[in-house]
């Protein structure tokens, strides 16, 4: 008998050796190993870990279930990333609860894969056919709850399109699902049980607008979580998400192991809205996005263009005896008056329809003559015509009808109030041909749509030549316009 015991321990002794770990001791009696000190191979060991989350891992092309995958954190707060074989599923799925403690009896450990990984560590525990997973209740050992690993919009940005680790974001929305958070927005959850996922807009502190698709079980869970708020939440943590550029711009896009959190669910979140409470300023700035879409109309029945102040371009007025510009902090306290553009078109793009307002520097963008050129054009043709008379949309302004352009649009409040939805374009970028979308892990990425990402301030700025005044003033036009016209008058070409 004595020899036997003699040999089992020589024989865990050089199991040990052969792994190149012993196992840690923790408070209690028992013995553990840290996550820190797992290796690749077979483990005779006892680990001791808080299931963050599991979910399923499907085989993207063939559909079919590879395996259960988890993430977990141990007492000293390191995380990493657990897997249960298809076959060894039901054995341990009756036990698993989220956020519960385990201990797991002997496991397999293996490389950590490169793509889309959710975790830091370089192994994966693995159950093996002899593992033993049992609850613990009575843990006299604090362990985390959660750990995430936030990315920048720079980070992001610097790993686009590299399929390697899925990190988090953490921001406050400017819209969600085309509209503004200011005012709570409608999800329709039947549009988002057909397409399949809800588009948001968030920024993460001062730094660029990002746009979010959320996909199938993490659409869910934000429409669930965004309604189970009395007050409408600003703030939003998704964790694992994948960055592919489309269009030439950057998207984020959740995958399989996606979670949603928003403002008092976690830490960082509470974190954040505090932050959020003590800068408002930020909230309320106005955000620049790239979209390429389709002109299908210039808009009729209201002016293509404005009288504006020949020194900051904002709106002219009639004076007793001239031009009055109606900017208080302009230097002019008259003017001579110029026209310039304010022409309402009808775009639209796979999935979209909606108005853009071109004002300034963007109608000459795309018409390559001034407003001012084609309105004196007209008059020297139309003699008989008097000074007030308003100059009908030129032939110049109706040519641009069917061209895809990339817009750079500004986002206000102002934006979607009344009856119709209107956006002012600010400049007209290169367009550029999208790259292929592929999808992963069983998750597709759509195709950019015209509440696009925003690439950075310094390629979407606000048109130098105009000032507010006359963008105020193309807020008041939106409600004027008949959606239903416009839509009406695209299926009769």
């Amino acid at each position: 008998m004595i020899s036997k015991a003699l040999e089992k321990l020589r024989s865990q002794a050089m199991a040990m050796k052969r792994n190149g770990k012993s196992p840690a001791s923790s408070d209690s009696d028992e013995k553990v190993m840290f996550f820190k000190d797992v290796s690749l191979g077979p483990h005779e060991t006892r680990l001791r870990f808080r299931l963050i989350h599991f979910w399923e891992a499907q085989n993207p092309v063939k559909k079919t279930l590879i395996g259960l995958e988890m993430l977990l954190i141990d007492e000293q707060g390191t995380v990493i990333q657990g897997f249960i074989p298809p076959g060894r599923i039901k054995k341990y799925l009756p036990e698993k609860k989220r956020g519960s403690v385990y201990e797991l009896i002997n496991f397999y450990g293996w490389k950590n894969k490169p793509m889309y990984r959710v975790a830091d560590h370089i192994t994966t525990v693995s159950f093996a056919w002899n593992s033993e997973l049992s609850v613990l209740h009575d843990i006299p050992i604090p362990f985390d709850e959660d750990r995430f690993r936030m990315h920048s919009y720079e980070d992001f940005e610097a790993n686009c399109d590299l399929k390697g680790d899925l990190y988090d974001v953490l921001g406050h929305m400017k819209l969600v699902d085309g509209q503004i958070i200011t005012e709570r927005p409608t999800i329709d959850e039947a549009k988002i049980a057909t397409t399949r996922h809800i588009m948001i807009h968030v920024q993460s502190h001062e730094g660029p607008v990002m746009k979010l698709y959320l996909w199938d079980q993490a659409a869910t869970d934000f429409c669930k979580k965004f309604k189970s708020y009395e007050n409408t939440p600003t703030v939003v943590l998704v964790t694992a998400v994948n960055t592919k550029r489309l269009g030439g711009t950057m998207a984020l896009s959740s995958m399989s192991p996606t979670r949603v959190f928003m403002d008092y669910d976690v830490q960082p979140t509470i974190d954040y809205f505090a932050w959020l409470s003590t800068n408002p300023e930020i909230a309320k700035q106005d955000a620049f996005f790239e979209c390429t879409a389709t002109i299908d109309d210039v808009v009729h029945g209201s002016a293509w263009y404005y009288i504006a102040c020949t020194g900051c371009h904002s709106k002219a007025t009639k004076g007793a005896n001239s031009l009055i510009c109606t900017n208080p902090r302009c230097v002019k306290d008259t003017t001579a008056g110029v026209a310039q553009y304010r022409a309402k078109i009808s775009v639209y793009d796979s999935s979209e329809q909606g108005f853009f307002v071109l004002l300034g520097d963007a109608g000459f963008q795309l018409t390559g003559r001034h407003a001012s050129e084609l309105v004196i054009s007209y008059f020297e043709a139309n003699k008989d015509k008097g000074p007030d008379h308003e100059v009908p949309v030129p032939e110049t302004l109706i040519s641009i009808i069917r061209q895809t352009h990339k817009f750079c649009v500004k986002v206000t409040d102002h934006n979607f109030s009344g009856n119709t939805r209107a956006i002012t374009v600010t400049k007209i970028l290169l367009l550029e041909t999208p790259s292929p979308t592929e999808g992963s892990l069983g998750n597709a990425i759509a195709e950019p749509s015209m509440e696009a990402v925003q690439t950075g301030s310094d390629m979407c700025e606000p048109s130098k030549s105009r000032g507010d005044s006359a963008d105020e003033e193309c807020k008041r036009m939106f409600d004027s316009v008949d959606p239903e016209r416009v839509k009406r008058a695209r299926c009769e070409k």
